[in-house]
């Protein structure tokens, strides 16, 4: 994707927090101060955070999307959603302005991750979500940062012989194998394949989901977040150690 021109409005609305923009939490506080990304320059603040996110806090499900960035750190693990939430709130307080691109993805996507019946509560299109960071005088969409690691490695080892585009287990790309997610100063992305609806820009996640609401909602919720997030984290688990 080609880099966005800087647009005009002031920057400083892109550093404040917000209630899921937590990073005023002594937890947040306490993770950036004993990493020391403060020193770090610009580029070097952006690497740290977007590693720490994409690796430390693994694929996995949260309670809900609009849960706030201190409880995605506790939960230590985090979807497309709940992972932007915790980055951004990461970058603002490393003085990074960001903003969030609203979507709409397939639920194809999630084929895998999710066991077959518990995928079929999902909505047809899910609401998606990735970051975009200033720097350098424009704007870097970081959508990589959703799989770890250890997690896309068991899935590039399970479909080793598949060639060309993939879509499932989370991912959505035109080639497994040679997915770039590491931070270069550039776009990564892991799921824009799966993309159906461009909401457009947000200062906030709390604002986008004032807008669009959450995946899911009523007895759907509550069934998810007491009985199945419990069997999928498992599942999430079991692929990311190769127990297929």
């Amino acid at each position: 994707m080609a880099a966005r021109p800087l647009p005009v409005p002031a920057v400083n609305l892109l550093l404040q927090p917000s209630p899921l923009l937590d990073f005023d939490h002594p937890a947040i506080e306490q993770l950036v101060q004993g990493r020391h990304w403060l020193y770090l320059p610009p580029a070097e603040r952006i690497r740290a955070a977007y590693d720490f996110v994409r690796n430390e806090i693994v694929f996995g499900y949260n309670a809900s999307d609009d849960v706030p960035a201190s409880q995605v750190l506790a939960d230590g693990h985090g979807q497309c959603n709940t992972k932007a939430t915790l980055f951004m709130a990461l970058l603002r307080r490393l003085g990074l302005p960001c903003r969030l691109h609203g979507f709409t993805i397939d639920k194809a996507l999630q084929a895998g991750a999710l066991p077959a019946p518990i995928q079929s509560l999902a909505p047809r299109e899910i609401l998606h979500s990735w970051v975009e960071v200033q720097h350098q005088g424009r704007w870097i969409a970081l959508e990589g940062l959703i799989l770890d690691d250890h997690y896309l490695a068991s899935l590039q080892r399970r479909f080793a012989r598949q060639g060309g585009p993939f879509c499932g287990y989370g991912a959505a790309t035109p080639n497994l194998q040679t997915v770039a997610v590491q931070w270069r100063g550039q776009d990564t992305f892991i799921q824009r394949e799966g993309i159906r609806q461009d909401f457009g820009l947000f200062n906030t996640p709390d604002a986008f989901y004032a807008q669009q609401g959450v995946n899911l909602r009523g007895p759907r919720r509550w069934l998810f977040e007491r009985l199945l997030r419990p069997r999928i984290n498992a599942h999430v688990a079991r692929i990311r150690r190769g127990e297929w």
